[in-house]
Protein backbone atom coordinates (compact mmCIF):
# COMPACT_ATOMS: atom_id res chain seq x y z
CA UNK A 1 0.00 0.00 0.00
CA UNK A 2 1.47 3.34 -1.02
CA UNK A 3 1.76 5.83 1.82
CA UNK A 4 2.62 9.54 1.56
CA UNK A 5 5.51 10.75 3.67
CA UNK A 6 3.53 12.78 6.12
CA UNK A 7 1.05 9.96 6.64
CA UNK A 8 4.10 8.09 7.88
CA UNK A 9 5.18 10.99 10.03
CA UNK A 10 1.63 11.05 11.31
CA UNK A 11 2.15 7.48 12.47
CA UNK A 12 5.10 8.67 14.52
CA UNK A 13 2.86 11.13 16.25
CA UNK A 14 0.08 8.59 16.73
CA UNK A 15 2.61 6.19 18.15
CA UNK A 16 3.40 8.81 20.80
CA UNK A 17 -0.34 9.42 21.33
CA UNK A 18 0.08 12.93 19.91
CA UNK A 19 -1.18 14.83 16.87
CA UNK A 20 0.97 17.24 14.87
CA UNK A 21 -0.89 19.33 12.35
CA UNK A 22 -0.71 22.77 10.80
CA UNK A 23 -2.98 24.16 13.51
CA UNK A 24 -2.51 22.56 16.92
CA UNK A 25 -5.29 22.52 19.49
CA UNK A 26 -2.65 23.30 22.09
CA UNK A 27 -2.06 26.70 20.50
CA UNK A 28 -5.33 28.10 21.76
CA UNK A 29 -5.22 27.03 25.37
CA UNK A 30 -3.81 24.74 28.01
CA UNK A 31 -2.35 21.39 27.10
CA UNK A 32 -3.63 18.31 28.88
CA UNK A 33 -2.22 14.83 29.01
CA UNK A 34 -1.88 13.06 25.71
CA UNK A 35 -4.54 10.42 25.35
CA UNK A 36 -3.31 7.25 27.02
CA UNK A 37 0.07 8.84 27.81
CA UNK A 38 1.81 10.65 30.65
CA UNK A 39 0.91 14.19 31.62
CA UNK A 40 2.93 16.87 29.81
CA UNK A 41 5.89 18.46 31.57
CA UNK A 42 4.77 21.90 32.67
CA UNK A 43 6.92 24.91 31.77
CA UNK A 44 6.14 28.31 33.29
CA UNK A 45 7.78 30.89 31.05
CA UNK A 46 8.08 34.48 32.23
CA UNK A 47 10.02 37.56 31.23
CA UNK A 48 12.75 36.74 33.77
CA UNK A 49 12.16 33.08 34.65
CA UNK A 50 11.79 29.67 33.02
CA UNK A 51 10.49 27.06 35.44
CA UNK A 52 10.51 23.49 34.10
CA UNK A 53 8.65 20.96 36.25
CA UNK A 54 11.21 18.18 35.71
CA UNK A 55 15.00 18.36 35.51
CA UNK A 56 15.39 14.60 35.00
CA UNK A 57 13.50 12.43 32.50
CA UNK A 58 13.63 8.85 31.25
CA UNK A 59 14.65 8.33 27.64
CA UNK A 60 11.81 8.41 25.15
CA UNK A 61 9.22 10.79 23.72
CA UNK A 62 8.05 13.64 25.94
CA UNK A 63 5.65 16.56 25.72
CA UNK A 64 6.41 19.96 27.24
CA UNK A 65 3.42 22.20 27.92
CA UNK A 66 4.71 25.79 27.85
CA UNK A 67 2.63 28.58 29.39
CA UNK A 68 3.69 32.17 28.85
CA UNK A 69 3.11 34.11 32.07
CA UNK A 70 5.16 37.08 30.90
CA UNK A 71 4.45 40.21 28.92
CA UNK A 72 6.55 39.37 25.85
CA UNK A 73 6.02 36.81 23.12
CA UNK A 74 8.31 33.90 23.95
CA UNK A 75 9.60 30.60 22.60
CA UNK A 76 10.87 27.39 24.17
CA UNK A 77 13.74 25.14 23.09
CA UNK A 78 15.29 21.83 24.06
CA UNK A 79 18.99 21.82 23.14
CA UNK A 80 21.48 18.98 22.85
CA UNK A 81 25.25 19.47 22.99
CA UNK A 82 26.46 22.32 20.80
CA UNK A 83 23.02 23.96 20.86
CA UNK A 84 21.62 21.42 18.41
CA UNK A 85 17.86 21.94 18.52
CA UNK A 86 15.96 18.81 19.53
CA UNK A 87 12.70 20.73 19.40
CA UNK A 88 11.31 24.26 19.57
CA UNK A 89 7.99 26.02 19.79
CA UNK A 90 7.81 29.68 18.79
CA UNK A 91 5.41 32.60 18.99
CA UNK A 92 3.84 31.83 22.38
CA UNK A 93 1.86 34.96 23.11
CA UNK A 94 1.33 36.17 26.70
CA UNK A 95 -1.30 34.09 28.47
CA UNK A 96 -1.22 31.22 25.99
CA UNK A 97 0.00 27.64 26.25
CA UNK A 98 1.61 25.61 23.50
CA UNK A 99 3.04 22.10 23.45
CA UNK A 100 6.36 20.77 22.20
CA UNK A 101 7.03 17.09 21.50
CA UNK A 102 10.59 15.77 21.56
CA UNK A 103 12.30 12.39 21.37
CA UNK A 104 15.29 12.27 23.71
CA UNK A 105 17.97 9.62 24.13
CA UNK A 106 20.04 9.39 27.30
CA UNK A 107 22.32 12.40 27.72
CA UNK A 108 22.67 15.96 28.95
CA UNK A 109 20.41 18.67 27.49
CA UNK A 110 19.32 22.22 28.20
CA UNK A 111 15.89 23.80 28.08
CA UNK A 112 15.54 27.49 27.25
CA UNK A 113 12.78 30.07 27.36
CA UNK A 114 13.42 33.10 25.14
CA UNK A 115 11.28 36.10 26.11
CA UNK A 116 11.19 38.45 23.17
CA UNK A 117 12.38 35.49 21.01
CA UNK A 118 15.99 36.72 20.97
CA UNK A 119 19.27 35.83 22.63
CA UNK A 120 20.43 32.65 24.36
CA UNK A 121 17.41 32.52 26.60
CA UNK A 122 16.89 31.52 30.23
CA UNK A 123 18.39 28.05 30.47
CA UNK A 124 18.04 25.02 32.72
CA UNK A 125 19.89 21.72 32.75
CA UNK A 126 17.94 18.60 31.73
CA UNK A 127 19.27 15.09 32.28
CA UNK A 128 17.84 12.09 30.41
CA UNK A 129 18.67 8.56 31.53
CA UNK A 130 17.88 4.98 30.57
CA UNK A 131 16.91 3.43 27.27
CA UNK A 132 13.80 3.49 25.11
CA UNK A 133 12.78 2.09 21.76
CA UNK A 134 13.47 4.68 19.08
CA UNK A 135 10.74 5.73 16.69
CA UNK A 136 12.95 4.79 13.74
CA UNK A 137 12.87 1.17 14.88
CA UNK A 138 9.45 1.18 13.23
CA UNK A 139 9.99 0.29 9.55
CA UNK A 140 7.51 2.84 8.20
CA UNK A 141 8.92 5.64 10.31
CA UNK A 142 12.46 4.77 9.33
CA UNK A 143 11.45 4.86 5.66
CA UNK A 144 9.70 8.21 6.13
CA UNK A 145 12.76 9.72 7.75
CA UNK A 146 15.06 8.37 5.05
CA UNK A 147 12.75 9.68 2.30
CA UNK A 148 12.72 13.17 3.73
CA UNK A 149 16.47 13.13 4.39
CA UNK A 150 17.09 12.24 0.74
CA UNK A 151 14.86 15.11 -0.33
CA UNK A 152 16.80 17.54 1.88
CA UNK A 153 20.11 16.28 0.51
CA UNK A 154 18.92 16.80 -3.07
CA UNK A 155 17.96 20.40 -2.27
CA UNK A 156 21.29 21.16 -0.61
CA UNK A 157 23.09 20.51 -3.89
CA UNK A 158 21.08 23.22 -5.65
CA UNK A 159 21.27 25.51 -2.61
CA UNK A 160 25.06 25.35 -2.60
CA UNK A 161 25.29 26.02 -6.33
CA UNK A 162 22.89 28.98 -6.39
CA UNK A 163 24.15 30.48 -3.15
CA UNK A 164 27.73 30.37 -4.47
CA UNK A 165 26.54 32.19 -7.60
CA UNK A 166 24.74 34.78 -5.47
CA UNK A 167 27.81 35.37 -3.31
CA UNK A 168 30.00 35.65 -6.42
CA UNK A 169 27.67 38.34 -7.79
CA UNK A 170 27.90 40.29 -4.53
CA UNK A 171 31.70 40.06 -4.52
CA UNK A 172 31.78 41.21 -8.15
CA UNK A 173 29.60 44.23 -7.38
CA UNK A 174 26.92 42.93 -9.75
CA UNK A 175 23.72 44.33 -8.23
CA UNK A 176 21.32 43.23 -11.03
CA UNK A 177 22.83 39.74 -11.03
CA UNK A 178 22.63 39.44 -7.25
CA UNK A 179 19.02 40.65 -7.24
CA UNK A 180 18.11 38.02 -9.82
CA UNK A 181 19.82 35.23 -7.88
CA UNK A 182 18.55 36.19 -4.42
CA UNK A 183 15.04 34.64 -4.67
CA UNK A 184 16.33 31.60 -6.56
CA UNK A 185 18.91 30.70 -3.92
CA UNK A 186 16.42 31.39 -1.13
CA UNK A 187 13.95 28.98 -2.71
CA UNK A 188 16.27 26.10 -1.90
CA UNK A 189 16.94 27.45 1.59
CA UNK A 190 13.20 27.58 2.33
CA UNK A 191 12.88 23.96 1.20
CA UNK A 192 15.38 22.73 3.79
CA UNK A 193 14.51 25.21 6.55
CA UNK A 194 12.57 22.68 8.69
CA UNK A 195 15.89 20.83 9.05
CA UNK A 196 18.22 23.86 8.98
CA UNK A 197 16.51 25.31 12.05
CA UNK A 198 17.83 22.39 14.10
CA UNK A 199 21.42 23.59 13.94
CA UNK A 200 21.65 26.17 16.70
CA UNK A 201 22.77 29.67 15.81
CA UNK A 202 23.27 28.98 12.11
CA UNK A 203 19.65 29.58 11.09
CA UNK A 204 19.45 33.02 12.80
CA UNK A 205 22.82 34.01 11.33
CA UNK A 206 21.66 33.02 7.84
CA UNK A 207 17.97 33.96 7.91
CA UNK A 208 17.50 36.39 10.80
CA UNK A 209 15.51 39.56 10.13
CA UNK A 210 16.72 42.95 11.21
CA UNK A 211 15.71 43.37 14.84
CA UNK A 212 15.88 39.65 15.64
CA UNK A 213 19.36 40.08 17.09
CA UNK A 214 20.13 40.37 20.80
CA UNK A 215 22.13 43.37 21.95
CA UNK A 216 25.65 43.15 20.58
CA UNK A 217 24.81 40.60 17.87
CA UNK A 218 25.53 41.51 14.25
CA UNK A 219 22.83 41.57 11.60
CA UNK A 220 24.07 39.14 8.94
CA UNK A 221 22.83 36.73 6.29
CA UNK A 222 20.24 36.86 3.56
CA UNK A 223 18.28 39.83 4.86
CA UNK A 224 21.30 42.00 5.55
CA UNK A 225 22.34 41.51 1.92
CA UNK A 226 18.76 42.01 0.79
CA UNK A 227 18.77 45.38 2.55
CA UNK A 228 22.06 46.31 0.89
CA UNK A 229 20.65 45.41 -2.52
CA UNK A 230 17.16 46.92 -2.34
CA UNK A 231 17.45 49.74 0.22
CA UNK A 232 20.92 51.26 0.16
CA UNK A 233 21.77 50.04 -3.34
CA UNK A 234 25.38 49.78 -2.21
CA UNK A 235 27.16 46.42 -1.90
CA UNK A 236 30.70 47.78 -1.91
CA UNK A 237 31.08 46.80 1.76
CA UNK A 238 28.97 43.64 1.61
CA UNK A 239 31.76 41.20 0.80
CA UNK A 240 32.43 39.97 4.38
CA UNK A 241 28.70 39.42 4.99
CA UNK A 242 28.40 37.47 1.72
CA UNK A 243 31.43 35.33 2.56
CA UNK A 244 30.04 34.59 6.02
CA UNK A 245 26.73 33.58 4.43
CA UNK A 246 28.58 31.23 2.10
CA UNK A 247 30.48 29.68 5.01
CA UNK A 248 27.37 29.34 7.19
CA UNK A 249 25.32 27.75 4.38
CA UNK A 250 28.15 25.30 3.68
CA UNK A 251 28.14 24.30 7.36
CA UNK A 252 24.37 23.78 7.37
CA UNK A 253 24.64 21.68 4.21
CA UNK A 254 27.30 19.47 5.79
CA UNK A 255 25.25 19.03 8.97
CA UNK A 256 22.03 18.36 7.04
CA UNK A 257 23.77 15.62 5.07
CA UNK A 258 25.44 13.94 8.07
CA UNK A 259 23.18 14.40 11.10
CA UNK A 260 20.80 11.58 11.98
CA UNK A 261 17.32 13.01 12.50
CA UNK A 262 14.27 11.59 14.22
CA UNK A 263 10.72 11.52 12.83
CA UNK A 264 9.63 13.85 15.62
CA UNK A 265 12.28 16.43 14.66
CA UNK A 266 11.15 16.36 11.04
CA UNK A 267 7.48 16.54 11.99
CA UNK A 268 8.14 19.42 14.40
CA UNK A 269 10.03 21.28 11.69
CA UNK A 270 7.21 20.78 9.21
CA UNK A 271 4.64 21.88 11.78
CA UNK A 272 6.62 25.05 12.54
CA UNK A 273 6.63 25.87 8.81
CA UNK A 274 2.86 25.34 8.60
CA UNK A 275 2.38 27.44 11.74
CA UNK A 276 4.38 30.27 10.18
CA UNK A 277 2.22 30.14 7.06
CA UNK A 278 -0.98 29.96 9.12
CA UNK A 279 0.18 33.03 11.06
CA UNK A 280 1.36 34.80 7.91
CA UNK A 281 4.67 33.47 6.63
CA UNK A 282 5.49 36.76 4.96
CA UNK A 283 5.32 38.51 8.33
CA UNK A 284 7.34 35.98 10.32
CA UNK A 285 8.81 37.39 13.52
CA UNK A 286 7.51 40.83 12.67
CA UNK A 287 9.48 41.02 9.42
CA UNK A 288 8.40 39.76 6.01
CA UNK A 289 9.81 36.74 4.22
CA UNK A 290 11.36 39.22 1.80
CA UNK A 291 11.90 42.25 4.01
CA UNK A 292 12.98 44.81 1.45
CA UNK A 293 12.17 43.55 -2.04
CA UNK A 294 8.69 43.38 -3.62
CA UNK A 295 7.11 39.96 -3.21
CA UNK A 296 3.84 38.27 -4.02
CA UNK A 297 2.20 35.29 -2.41
CA UNK A 298 3.49 33.02 -5.15
CA UNK A 299 6.84 32.96 -3.30
CA UNK A 300 5.20 31.43 -0.25
CA UNK A 301 4.64 27.85 -1.45
CA UNK A 302 8.33 27.36 -2.26
CA UNK A 303 8.96 26.44 1.35
CA UNK A 304 6.44 23.63 1.04
CA UNK A 305 8.48 21.51 -1.34
CA UNK A 306 9.26 18.97 1.34
CA UNK A 307 5.63 18.80 2.38
CA UNK A 308 4.58 18.08 -1.19
CA UNK A 309 6.61 14.88 -1.01
CA UNK A 310 4.13 13.77 1.61
CA UNK A 311 1.10 15.07 -0.22
CA UNK A 312 1.60 12.78 -3.22
CA UNK A 313 1.58 8.97 -2.94
CA UNK A 314 4.83 7.17 -3.57
CA UNK A 315 5.05 5.33 -6.87
CA UNK A 316 6.77 2.38 -5.35
CA UNK A 317 7.65 0.76 -2.09
CA UNK A 318 5.49 -0.35 0.77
Amino acid sequence: MNRPLFVRLGLAISGGALLISGCSDADSGGGGAAEGGEAPIAVEAGDEACEVASAELPAGTHTFSVTNNGNQVTEFYVYAEGDRVMGEVENIAPGLTRELIVELAAGDYETACKPGMIGDGIRNALTVTGEAERLTEDELLLQATEDYSRYVQSQTVALTEKNDEFVAAILAGDIPGAKALFPIARTYWERIEPVAEIFGDLDPAIDGREGDQAEGEEFTGWHRLEKDLWVTGDISQSGPIAEKLQSDVAEVVELANTTELSPIQLANGAKELLDEIANGKITRRGGPLFTHRPVGLRGQPRGLGGLRIGAAPRTGGA
